[in-house]
C-alpha cells in the first residue's frame, strides 16, 4: 500500500485538476470527482 503522503500527493493534485477553469468537460470533472472521493476515503479508514 501506498504511503500517505503519496496518496495525499495524488489527492492534492486531483483536486487542483477539478477546481481548474480549463476542466469543464462534464465526464471528465465526474471521473475526477470519483477518484477525490475514493482517496478521501482511503485517507479517513486509515484514521478509524
Amino acid at each position: 500500500m501506498r504511503d500517505e503522503e503519496e496518496i495525499r500527493e495524488q489527492y492534492e493534485f486531483l483536486k487542483e485538476q477539478l477546481d481548474d477553469e480549463n476542466m469543464n468537460h462534464e465526464g471528465v470533472r465526474q471521473m475526477f470527482t470519483y477518484y477525490k472521493r475514493a482517496l478521501g476515503w482511503v485517507l479517513e479508514e486509515e484514521y478509524i
